[in-house]
């Protein structure tokens, strides 16, 4: 619907630092009921994705536009400049964070029209937490003493106890831009609007309606900025107020409401050490004050009781004063236990000694300590990462975690540490880098001067992180404060694509880098050969005439003891006929299968369960059918067919979760053809269409999407990152349309047509050598 030329709502977010919830936050108002309205969000030199983000929303819905300042300004200038871009009747500032409830702008314009338009409209709102939690708001019983009335604030001074913030009103434009407002640089410049903006307001209306969803961020919050300077600037924010104030009579009791409002938003402040920590609070009591002293106006009062005496131990400026009376009590993060006494600790006191010990020695430069899939074979992307630092940082010496019954499997040249050992806890205590494609145990401690690399091991189809909290199947199993806990030790976030990042800055909040370097894992489907593809298919027993299908489905939740596949195997291998082979690989999170070892036995299939390598198989493999495996996000960079077999599609996202319709056929969301019946998919063979036209379409789009970064140097951009602590993607990210992926077995059997760019290449990849074998070997996972 083109945006009409005066819309009754302009929407207007600033945009910085927001990727894993903008999203969130522009669907919220995209899809309200109440349709007239424009989004103007203002991308504030985000060095993020989330400018990408608001372009693509802009691109496919003419209500949005999406405006990129040149220079950063904060939060304030980009108001601004969403205000400068504004054409509708009321202005509703909302933060890229947070969201809106449905049927939020209908109950506006439904209360404006009963209010005939006045010129603020106060709004109720709740408090949003990561562990699920909805606080309400304070503003309720506000809200109910003006229903239905249209009031002066000046003469309703408790309206002023509202949350003073901006994003809980809205603004009629005329009124906004003709009395002059303009949002100031800095922090706390909310109140400065709140309080200029009501003592100038004539008609002001409540709506007694929950209407934005402010999310509590761990991590990334203005109010918890490094700089505690930057938190001094309340107090020219609040001369600007009295300014303001002076110059308009008759509020005197307006004023000292403000007053009392200000010192104790001073006093809130001072009490979060996170805000004004040890070696600013003398200085910052000083300052407030001060400014106490310069602007209480005549015959205020202080408060009873004790907020009361706070308030005059503040305006006496004495730091012993507020020890005595222990003011931030409770809320300094000093008084959090010590994680060495913590009851996390596990094994023998010895073990606990010798790594407090070992935690106390200096930190080895050039140590780095591996581990994946809770220390199973080395695999995934931590294995490809140190092949890479061997070649980059060959002074760097690399150990591994693996459990003992991984341990014959050990690749040659690795060296491994046994968990829960002297020699395990001495290199976790020690190893200045710690990789990882899950988490460490929660005992590990992160000390001052090591770097902890996430890589992760697929993207999120399914929901992950604190977004498992809806979903009882798994988070009756799970512990989301260690879950955080965990994460805060994280330095580097590994990503492969924008959809992963968006998803794991917001279900993992902390204070991490994330890096848009693609997966490591997935080099080799760019460096591999038509001689690594012939090696691989010959090991496993693959004839050169065959067409090899990799059947890989994913764990289901509530089946995780054996693997009982939803596909009558047997049958389908017999329907594929003579000139397929079906290899099956079982998640790893299952044991052997009898009766997939049975039919293997019988010759119907090529159990590859247990085989070290998933990207040998998908090397090997012509096609991949999965369901919801994050399997299928990798093979897609081979440009080879995938169909999608999703029998209980309805089920898994609703026990499960989902971030996206994988069903739903639309170019992005689909690698293929989809079926959702054992019939079908047999006749998706039958018929030719698993490697039609129209699935060459979808997988392409596919590719697009998720392939982002993989294009064969994700390795080596991780270990500049990380290891040599260069900035920049380096080597820079090669376009989708210009990658020439691993040849398909077919072209390297000699047996099928050359893509285009194959066929100058032929010869080149046809000439291996060891090291490309090495390589391709070492970067071995196990989905």
């Amino acid at each position: 619907m083109p945006a009409a030329a005066t819309p009754r709502f302009s929407v207007i977010i600033p945009v910085y630092g927001v990727e894993g919830y903008i999203r969130e936050c522009l669907e919220s108002v995209t899809t309200q009921s109440y349709r007239d309205f424009e989004i103007i969000a203002v991308d504030d030199c985000s060095l993020d994705g989330s400018g990408a983000i608001i372009d693509e929303f802009a691109a496919r819905d003419p209500r949005v536009r999406a405006v990129h300042r040149a220079q950063n300004g904060g939060i304030g200038a980009a108001r601004n400049t969403g205000v400068e871009h504004a054409r509708g009747d009321y202005l509703l500032f909302i933060d890229g964070d947070d969201s809106i409830r449905p049927g939020s702008l209908e109950a506006m314009a439904d209360r404006l029209a009963e209010a005939e338009d006045p010129e603020v409209l106060l709004f109720d709102h709740v408090r949003t937490y990561t562990d699920g939690t909805v606080e309400t708001s304070n503003s309720g019983p506000f809200l109910a003493g003006i229903r239905d009335q249209v009031i002066r604030p000046a003469d309703r001074l408790e309206l002023l106890r509202m949350f003073a913030v901006v994003w809980n009103r809205l603004y009629r434009r005329d009124f906004f831009t003709g009395e002059g407002y303009a949002f100031t640089d800095g922090l706390y410049e909310d109140a400065l609007m709140v309080y200029t903006t009501m003592a100038a307001a004539q008609r002001v209306a409540g709506l007694e309606y929950v209407v934005v969803e402010y999310r509590q961020r761990r991590v990334g919050s203005s109010m918890r900025s490094s700089s505690p300077r930057k938190h001094f600037v309340i107090f020219d924010q609040y001369r600007r107020v009295f300014e303001y104030l002076d110059g308009r009579p008759g509020l005197d009791e307006y004023r000292k409401t403000v007053f009392g409002r200000m010192i104790s938003h001073f006093l809130f402040t001072f009490a979060r050490d996170f805000r004004i920590p040890k070696g600013h609070r003398r200085a910052y009591l000083k300052q407030a004050s001060k400014v106490y002293r310069s602007l209480e106006p005549a015959g205020f009062t202080p408060p009873p009781g004790v907020l009361g005496l706070k308030f005059k131990v503040l305006k006496s400026g004495s730091y012993s004063g507020f020890e005595a009376l222990k003011v931030v009590n409770g809320t300094r993060e000093g008084t959090i236990r010590s994680l060495g006494r913590s009851k996390r600790w596990g094994g023998r006191k010895a073990l606990r000694a010798y790594y407090a010990v070992q935690r106390r020695l200096p930190v080895d430069e050039n140590l780095a300590v591996y581990s994946a899939y809770w220390g199973r074979t080395p695999s995934c992307n931590p294995l490809a990462v140190h092949e890479a630092a061997r070649k980059l940082v060959p002074g760097v010496r690399g150990v591994w975690v693996v459990n003992k019954e991984y341990a014959a499997g050990l690749q040659p040249g690795l060296k491994r540490i046994a968990p829960a050992t002297f020699g395990y806890w001495k290199a976790m205590a020690r190893a200045k880098y710690l990789v990882n494609n899950v988490n460490f145990p929660d005992a590990v401690i992160k000390r001052p001067g090591q770097i902890h690399l996430q890589t992760h091991h697929g993207t999120p189809l399914k929901r992950m992180g604190l977004d498992q909290q809806r979903y009882p199947a798994v988070s009756r199993s799970m512990d989301f404060d260690k879950l955080l806990e965990r994460v805060d030790r994280w330095d580097y976030s590994v990503s492969s694509n924008g959809h992963s990042t968006e998803n794991w800055e917001r279900v993992y909040p902390a204070g991490f880098r994330t890096l848009n370097t693609g997966y490591p894992r997935n080099d080799v489907y760019y460096r591999a050969t038509a001689a690594d593809v012939r090696r691989i298919r010959g090991e496993l027993g693959i004839a050169h005439d065959k067409t090899a299908i990799l059947y890989a489905p994913t764990v289901r939740d509530h089946q995780k003891d054996a693997f009982v596949s939803r596909l009558d195997l047997a049958r389908f291998a017999r329907e594929l006929g003579p000139d397929f082979v079906l290899l099956v690989r079982a998640h790893y999170f299952y044991g052997g299968d009898r009766e997939l070892n049975s039919l293997a036995e019988r010759g119907a299939l090529v159990d590859v369960s247990r085989h070290p390598s998933v990207e040998e198989l998908c090397l090997a493999a012509d096609a991949l059918i999965t369901d919801y495996s994050s399997i299928m996000f990798d093979y897609a960079n081979l440009d080879r067919p995938i169909v999608t077999y999703a029998d209980d599609w309805e089920a898994y996202r609703t026990c499960r979760g989902v971030t996206f319709d994988l069903l739903s056929g639309e170019p992005g969301d689909t690698p293929g053809v989809i079926t959702t019946t054992e019939d079908e998919l047999i006749e998706a063979f039958r018929s030719g269409a698993w490697e039609g036209e129209p699935a060459a379409a979808l997988r392409q789009a596919f590719r697009e999407r998720f392939c982002t970064w993989d294009d064969g140097s994700a390795a080596e951009r991780v270990v500049r990152q990380v290891f040599l602590g260069e900035e920049g993607l380096r080597p820079a990210v090669v376009p989708v349309a210009e990658r020439t992926p691993a040849p398909s077995p077919r072209v390297a059997e000699g047996t099928g047509p050359l893509r285009p760019r194959q066929k100058d290449q032929k010869d080149q990849t046809d000439q291996t050598d060891q090291n490309d074998r090495d390589e391709l070997t070492a970067a071995g996972s196990d989905h």
